[in-house]
Order: structure tokens, then sequence, then C-alpha cells
């Protein structure tokens, strides 16, 4: 028997509104930081991580939203991914979770282990691998004709030529938990863009010796300023 995560109608609510909400950081990097979201340090291997906090009273959200290339499509998402360490409670209640906005609505792809999305450990780095796979699960029940436990292969045989405006990374579950829900992720692949949350400031000082895993390592300084000029691709 499957189950799935407590989703209140406030939370959904809330999910269809985020896009709206104000914006406070890293523009010029491909992301911008919202709610209870800062730059952390350390990252996974790295020197610069993102958390997201959700507070129980008052209710509090955080997340990052990607900037998504004009004409992307439900169906050309084919990589979706982060690496995610809990400080505080856990994953639950439908999220952490990557909502991709389309026709107005959102499809809501859930970190944690399926099919509940709840118990992740605590204080560990772990690693999603690329959650937008064929037999990859996707809620798309607010979507016409969407079931809650879709696949991404019949998900793109009902949507994949609509128009994706954009895509989130979000955690708003404090009042599943009755406490503060805190995540710190890293590493987030959409597509062929993986966002570290690093600049070439991250490489002076001795910095580009601390990239031990992907974006790095680095041959030197000059080779990770690079990187980061070029625009943070991989």
């Amino acid at each position: 028997m499957t189950v799935k995560p407590a989703l209140s109608r406030s939370i959904l609510a809330l999910a269809v509104a985020l896009a709206a909400v104000p914006i406070s950081a890293g523009a010029a990097s491909g992301y911008t930081l919202f709610g209870d979201a800062q730059l952390v340090s350390p990252g996974n291997n790295s020197p610069t991580g993102v958390q997201l906090r959700s507070t129980f009273v008052p209710a509090g959200f955080g997340g990052i939203d990607f900037a998504i290339p004009s004409g992307t499509t439900f169906g050309s998402i084919s990589n979706l991914g982060t690496d995610y360490k809990f400080t505080a409670a856990s994953c639950g209640g439908g999220s952490p979770r990557f909502q991709i906005n389309v026709d107005g609505k959102n499809a809501f792809v859930y970190v944690g282990p399926p099919p509940s999305y709840t118990g992740c450990v605590m204080n560990t780095w772990v690693s999603t691998g690329n959650l937008a796979t064929p037999a990859g699960f996707v809620d798309t029940s607010q979507l016409p004709g969407g079931a809650f436990y879709d696949t991404f292969a019949a998900a793109d045989l009902k949507y994949g030529s609509d128009t994706v405006t954009g895509i989130q990374l979000v955690i708003d579950s404090g009042w599943f938990f009755k406490a503060t829900q805190t995540v710190i992720v890293d590493n987030v692949m959409i597509n062929d863009t993986t966002y570290t949350f690093e600049s070439k400031e991250s490489c002076k000082d001795g910095g580009w010796e601390n990239f031990i895993a992907s974006p790095g390592p680095f041959k030197n300084q000059g080779d990770c300023v690079s990187f980061f000029a070029s625009g943070d691709k991989n």
C-alpha cells in the first residue's frame, strides 16, 4: 500500500503562489533566493550551499527560483536533482520538492525516499540522483488528467509540449513537524546546468582547493575562475 505525503490546502495554495514571492539574491548566477533561504558555508565538498528553512509559528518557507531558458517545455526536462542534508526535522508534508510551473499550475517532484517521501536521514549529505528519468515519479495532480504517482514517461505524453515558465526548489513543511524544518542543498541539477552557489570569488586565497567534488577539482585558481566566468556549467 502506498502512502501520499500529507499535503494541506494551504500548502498547495502556497505552492501556486511561490513564484510571485519577492526575490532576494543571486540573479547573476541563474538563481534567486526567496523566503527563509540563505547562502551558508560549507556546502557538499564545496565552500557554499543554500540553507532552506520552514518555521512552524509563524508559518514560514524558503526556496530557490531558477532561471529557465525561454522555450523550455515539460518534455525537455531530462535531469532534475540535488544534494541535500537535513539539520532539523526531516522530509515530509510534501517538502522539499521541485516545482515545475506549467499551464499556470505546478507539477511537483518530491525529495526523499518514495513512496511516502518521509524519513530522510539527518546530518548526512545525500544525492537524489536524477529524479526526472522516465520511471521517476512526478505529481501532476494539479494538471488536467494528472495523477499523484505519475511517471515522467506518462507525463511527457500528456504535457510534453507545454511551456515551463519556472522551476523552484522549496521547503515549507514546518506545519507538518510542528517544528522548524531545515535542509542545506548544493549541486542542484536542471538539465545540463549544475548550480553550485559559488562564484569566482570562492576561488581566491586557496579556495579553489576546496572544490574536491563537482564542479571541481580544479587545476589551479585560474581554472576555477574560468569555470565560474563561463556561466557555472559543467
